[in-house]
């Protein structure tokens, strides 16, 4: 048996010494014929205990700002948690309220994706995390063979009021000269190509670092396939 919400000798407004109890986790509906009581035990009773035990967790100075509701006439509430109340009344009128935009909770679930939601690459399904030059390195000498040729790359967006011709101008006033893939929008710059049997960690490693800087804390890696061309990797 779960936790239970248990109300006795409930008499606010037309109750009549009511004794009732509810299971916490499950939705129940308290349903009657008009004037029977239902808004006097759910909303003036129940919700009214709920949001007032509520309000005194905070302190003086934060509950003059509060709404507060009377303590309703009941002899006993125990198990009851902070509540919120929804009613049938939608005092926004517009078609993108919801439960959540009225009630603030979707400010809340907004917090929890961000702090709890897991990001995967939606071409490899591999989990995207936060990694560091040395984590790259270390992976790229890991699950790449030693004779594997990469490019070390990041991104140039080509802003709509500039050509193509500019922007590989602007890159190559900083040394960069080379474009191993392109989209309509987006080149992806090569810092440096190399063979990891070849290339020094301290070559690498620099190579990562310069990408990740031009690239705001993003790049990619290109693998040369057996015709020469370089594939996109991670």
């Amino acid at each position: 048996m779960g936790q239970k919400i248990v109300i006795r000798g409930a008499k606010q407004n037309n109750l009549k010494n009511l004794d009732v109890s509810f299971e916490t986790g499950k939705i129940t509906v308290v349903t009657g014929v008009s004037g029977s009581g239902k808004s006097s035990l759910v909303f003036d009773t129940l919700y009214a205990e709920g949001q007032r035990r509520y309000v005194e967790t905070f302190s003086p100075y934060a509950r003059q700002f509060l709404d507060r509701m009377d303590r309703p006439h009941v002899e006993k509430i125990e198990g009851v948690p902070p509540a919120i109340a929804i009613d049938q009344v939608n005092p926004v009128r517009t078609s993108r309220s919801t439960v959540g935009t009225m009630t603030e909770i979707n400010d809340y679930l907004k917090l929890l994706f961000a702090h709890k939601a897991k990001l995967y690459c939606v071409n490899c399904g591999t989990l995207i995390e936060e990694k560091t030059p040395e984590d790259v390195l270390k992976t790229l000498t890991t699950d790449l063979s030693p004779i594997s040729r990469v490019a070390v790359t990041f991104s140039s967006t080509i802003p709509t009021t500039m050509k193509k011709a500019e922007v590989l101008e602007l890159l190559a006033r900083e040394g960069f000269t080379s474009v191993v893939n392109e989209t309509r929008d987006t080149l992806w710059i090569a810092v440096d190509r190399f063979s990891l049997a070849r290339a020094s960690k301290s070559r690498v490693r620099e190579a990562l670092e310069t990408a990740f800087r031009y690239g705001k804390g993003s790049l990619r890696v290109y693998v040369q396939d057996e015709e020469g061309q370089f594939q996109f990797w991670r």
